[in-house]
């Protein structure tokens, strides 16, 4: 089957890694899918006349607000996968939200990560909560067994030397929403008192006007550490030498980097926010702060007390293996994207 799979593709986000991702898991059971960036088409026109001159028979789309509006009335069937600010943020807007429900009445079927993000889409459009499915990401991780610790400390300028060195790891593309600055004053305040606790954060420059604030802000404080994008392999190996990995991030739709430290067996510490909250369960899987001074109290903890973080990440991985099988997600959209064959009847979610 000819399929066209729409998605924001900026790079470096959650959604572009998930829709790749997802192409690659249809692709496999013999689906052509082209892939497009949503950002590229200026309404459904334009898409129309794509899916005429691909001969596209059916269609994805990641995001229910910027794709999934652009695939109406085309007379395919197609699906609809939630991206997180559609239900975070575009949801409170009113004509965002009657377009969303209009692609939700059209869609044959629709995708949520969580059962909090389904829960808050059958609050919204309760017409459409028996087509609403649940499937966390699937994660598979491959840290790189050649990687040099000593070497990724020397790049940060950490000293190896220092005694009982406590490395916490922040992930994130450097834009607003990822708040990377959120814990920068309370850590760099925590590293005068304990100089072995660093904070590093790695990612590209997605913002460039807010990456010279970020840099800014990191040259002046104490412990704190900036470092561009790695392959993710290194970034994976990176992560089994710190003590935990660190999200602070203002909205998530689901957290890839938070699972895959679950699934390296790495501690997790996240900011509370819902998307979050719906993966990490506090004190079992890993903890939720609500601010900086919370955080420094947690990290504290995870420093002094390693029994609790041998405890956080047995749970966390065995979370991920029951939770977020890459093999579960694979036959998940195999089995929905079948239903937009021809006549085929609506999946059962």
């Amino acid at each position: 089957m000819r399929l066209l799979f729409l998605a924001v593709l900026r790079p470096h986000t959650g959604n572009a890694v998930t829709a790749r991702r997802v192409r690659a898991h249809l692709e496999a059971e013999g689906h052509v899918c082209l892939l497009r960036d949503a950002s590229d088409f200026a309404g459904p026109k334009d898409v129309a006349e794509l899916v005429r001159a691909e001969a596209v028979q059916a269609a994805l789309a990641l995001h229910l607000y910027r794709a999934g509006r652009l695939l109406q009335g085309h007379g395919i069937p197609f699906g609809v996968v939630f991206g997180g600010t559609d239900l975070n943020e575009d949801v409170r807007q009113g004509d965002k939200h009657r377009a969303m429900g209009a692609v939700l009445q059209e869609a044959r079927f629709a995708v949520a990560f969580t059962e909090a993000m389904r829960a808050a889409a059958c609050r919204q459009w309760p017409h459409a909560t028996d087509k609403i499915c649940v499937q966390g990401q699937g994660i598979a991780t491959a840290p790189n067994a050649a990687f040099a610790w000593g070497t990724f400390l020397q790049r940060a300028g950490i000293p190896q030397s220092a005694d009982a060195l406590h490395v916490f790891l922040l992930i994130c593309g450097l834009r607003p929403v990822k708040d990377p600055l959120f814990l920068v004053d309370a850590f760099a305040e925590w590293h005068r008192e304990e100089p072995g606790a660093y904070l590093v954060i790695v990612g590209p420059e997605v913002d460039p006007v807010f990456t010279r604030e970020v840099k800014a802000k990191v040259e002046r404080a104490a412990g704190v550490r900036l470092l561009p994008e790695m392959p993710q392999a290194d970034l994976h190996a990176a992560e089994k030498n710190c003590l935990a990995l660190v999200n602070s991030s203002l909205s998530e739709g689901m957290s890839a980097a938070i699972l895959e430290a679950m699934d390296l067996e790495v501690p997790v510490l996240a900011r509370n926010i819902p998307g979050n909250a719906a993966v990490v369960q506090h004190g079992v899987t890993g903890l939720l702060f609500s601010n900086p001074q919370e955080f420094v109290q947690l990290a504290r903890r995870l420093v002094r007390d390693p029994e609790l973080g041998a405890k956080l990440v047995a749970r966390g991985r065995e979370y991920v293996r029951t939770r977020h099988c890459w093999r579960a997600e694979r036959d998940t959209y195999q089995r929905l994207v079948r239903s937009l064959e021809g006549g085929a009847a609506r999946p059962a979610c």
